[in-house]
């Protein structure tokens, strides 16, 4: 598909799918965007004359996937078939990257879903404190972004004070986000001390219980009315 933004790769299944297709147009068409990007945004249709894929077709798919898992940074799927559309609602909660489903007249609303920004973090630091701000919706591109400044951030502390507020967040965007942020926390887990959690949501309480299991520092829950508590309490 053309006119697509760059670092965005588009496909149109039509017809029936063969192995010809995927030896010769998706996969040569993927390692070379993926040998200019190290992530893509995925835009794929299945038109109404798509009839479905030959068996071998069908693993090969799952196979391009897999090999390609890491490489994606959101798909954005387009199709009018009831059965896609389920399937793909159910297994887009374990996926490495944020995954949504348009109609297929739908598809200038996929484009701009493609192209906007999800989510970001801001990260501030006064003294031993450092304040991680999560906004929106999180994908992993954020931490690519991001890590060299918490790396900075934190070069030389011993005893650092994290909080976290969480009051603007959504959660993150797939799996492959969360395990970044995850990482991120395992990687700095003996430079961290003090550990205070600030949302509004109730499973943002269970954040720091999450955070317990990877640092080993004193963790306490505010809720966003309380931000003020928060900064008092991190800072004793």
């Amino acid at each position: 598909m053309s006119g697509l933004p760059e670092g965005t790769l588009g496909f149109s299944f039509q017809g029936k799918i063969s192995a010809d297709d995927y030896d010769h147009v998706l996969t040569p068409a993927l390692d070379a965007a993926l040998a200019q990007h190290d992530r893509l945004k995925l835009l794929a249709q299945l038109g109404p004359s798509f009839e479905g894929y030959d068996l071998g077709p069908a693993w090969a798919d799952g196979r391009e996937a897999l090999r390609h898992w890491d490489g994606f940074e959101r798909l954005a799927l387009l199709s009018d078939l009831a059965w896609v559309r389920t399937a793909v609602a159910a297994f887009s909660l374990v996926m490495p990257c944020p995954v949504r489903v348009f109609a297929n007249a739908s598809v200038e609303e996929a484009r701009r879903w493609l192209s906007e920004s999800l989510g970001t973090m801001h990260l501030e630091r006064h003294g031993d404190v450092i304040q991680v701000q999560l906004i929106g919706t999180l994908e992993s591109s954020v931490y690519d972004r991001v890590e060299a400044n918490i790396d900075a951030e934190l070069q030389g502390l011993d005893g650092v004070r994290l909080l976290l507020d969480l009051r603007q967040f959504d959660g993150w965007a797939g799996l492959g986000a969360l395990g970044r942020h995850l990482a991120l926390i395992r990687d700095h887990r003996r430079a961290v001390r003090r550990v205070v959690v600030v949302g509004n949501q109730a499973w943002q309480a269970l954040a720091e219980k999450l955070v317990k299991q990877f640092v080993n520092a004193e963790t306490r829950f505010f809720e966003g009315a309380d931000y003020a508590l928060a900064e008092t309490w991190i800072r004793q």
